[in-house]
């Protein structure tokens, strides 16, 4: 709403000033003399009193406007702004120094910033209703085709199979490996469910260990001390967009002549010496959920540069069926496919890659700038030797005393600000699992939190939260 359509002048009727209220739908005017200074406030409730006290629609208002009106001015941060906020006060003008109105604050009680939002500003509804329109809606079309091509091409990969989720996408990439019964897969116990989940799957056994302080990504000192004559892969989760150090992963592999399974979910994009995450792994695993860098609503996505393993997960993904002969199954397989219309989604989301991640890097910076003087505030470290992290979720560390405060406290204002996953190994069904205590992991967690990381993000709702967490 233009702050112009509230502004009415004192010496308008009350018939004009009506007018004014019907036409901003906000049931107040901000009353300005000639020289726009502001000199009060007339609601809708002032002019219905004043109807039944016998007032005509004719008798000018300078008479009957509220001079003891609550104001801010425009240097006023947003948190001393909304303690001015109560039961019968919801909309404030906003003044400059001559008492000029240059904007107004509204508080609405449903107010509510999410997490995270997709960005579909693209071409993502023309593919979408393309791919509606052709009737290909299922799991073949031209899309799903172009999805893989479009993706896998922008990590620096050959192949790529998409999936019906990132869950899906691990436990193929196990599948086409041959990890099952009798074999361990090397985890990091800072994560999501999903990264042991999938290892659980195929009946081997996850390995937790414990994660770097700095990078909170696995630590390969750990990896290399929990490798036995079981161990058949290891999964390094590129965590809250930072990238692992994969030249010593990678040494461990091949010394030891292991798989590795990137987890992607949340780093799409960021770089490890100059390369994408994902061209690393022998199979490398992407999620599209809707909170992604990219999305395709629910849908995930392997990436390799053997195309035996791209055939493999392919007859894997297709219940096993064989690729030459319909219905004749070679394999016990499974449902993970990805439909035409998610993957027409997915292939505009592609060709914006580059914008979201810029847009993001922005939001990141325009949060440490507001929170510079935050105490306790440590963001995610993004200048680690070798490493170049994308911003998937505003990532932060705060007190460990003070951070379910902080997070009880935006909540309480619609602020859906979220703790750090919990460690694997703090879980009763993953506890088992644990090769060491894993301390940094849960001194990690204890502190994190993410911040909401979406368009509808203002500076005004920055300096909120900045203010909030300072009393804290």
């Amino acid at each position: 709403m233009n702050v112009e359509s509230l502004i009415c002048n004192q010496d308008k009727t009350i018939k004009e000033a009506m007018i004014c209220i019907e036409n901003n739908y906000k049931r107040v005017v901000f009353c300005v003399n000639d020289k726009m200074e502001m000199t009060g406030i007339l609601t809708d409730g002032d002019i219905r009193r004043l109807l039944i006290d016998g007032y005509g629609l004719n008798e000018p208002i300078i008479d009957h406007i509220n001079k003891k009106f609550v104001y801010s001015l425009y240097t006023e941060s947003a948190e001393e702004r909304f303690k001015k906020f109560n039961d019968n006060i919801v909309i404030i003008p906003v003044l400059d120094k001559e008492h000029h109105v240059v904007d107004y604050a509204e508080y609405d009680e449903k107010m509510h910033i999410s997490l995270a939002q997709p960005q579909l500003t693209g071409n993502e509804y023309r593919y979408l209703m393309d791919a509606f329109l052709s009737t290909w809606i299922s799991s073949t079309g031209k899309y799903v085709i172009q999805f893989e091509q479009d993706f896998s091409k922008y990590c620096g990969v050959e192949y790529g199979v998409a999936t019906s989720n990132g869950t899906a996408a691990l436990h193929l990439a196990l599948l086409a490996l041959g990890i099952g019964i009798g074999d361990e897969v090397i985890v990091p116990d800072l994560t999501f469910a999903a990264t042991i989940n999938a290892v659980l799957y195929t009946g081997a056994r996850p390995v937790i260990v414990d994660i770097e302080e700095d990078s909170w990504c696995i630590n390969p000192n750990e990896i290399e001390k929990a490798v036995t004559k079981k161990t058949k892969a290891i999964i390094p989760v590129h965590i809250y967009g930072q990238p692992c150090d994969m030249d010593r992963i990678c040494r461990i592999a091949e010394a030891h002549q292991l798989y590795v399974i990137e987890d992607c979910a949340e780093a799409h994009g960021a770089e490890w010496k100059g390369r994408k995450v994902g061209s690393f792994g022998d199979i490398s695993c992407f999620s599209f959920f809707g909170n992604k860098v990219i999305t395709t609503g629910e849908g995930g996505m392997c990436i390799t540069n053997k195309k035996e393993l791209e055939e493999k997960m392919k007859i894997y993904r297709d219940h096993g069926m064989s690729k030459n002969r319909r219905y004749y199954h070679e394999v016990i397989g499974y449902n993970y496919r990805m439909t035409n219309l998610q993957a027409a989604i997915g292939t505009a989301q592609v060709e914006r890659i580059h914008e979201i991640l810029l847009w993001r890097e922005q939001l990141e910076e325009d949060y440490k700038k507001i929170f510079a003087e935050v105490p306790g505030i440590v963001f995610q470290k993004d200048n680690l030797p070798g490493r170049k992290k994308i911003t998937w979720l505003v990532s932060v560390l705060t007190e460990k005393e003070k951070r379910d405060r902080i997070l009880n406290c935006l909540k309480e204002r619609g602020i859906d600000a979220r703790a750090f996953f919990i460690p694997l190994s703090d879980m009763e069904i993953y506890r088992q699992y644990a090769f060491s205590q894993c301390p940094n992991s849960k001194k990690i967690a204890s502190r994190g939190l993410n911040l909401p990381t979406t368009a509808e993000i203002m500076p005004e709702a920055m300096e909120l939260m900045a203010g909030l967490i300072k009393e804290e």
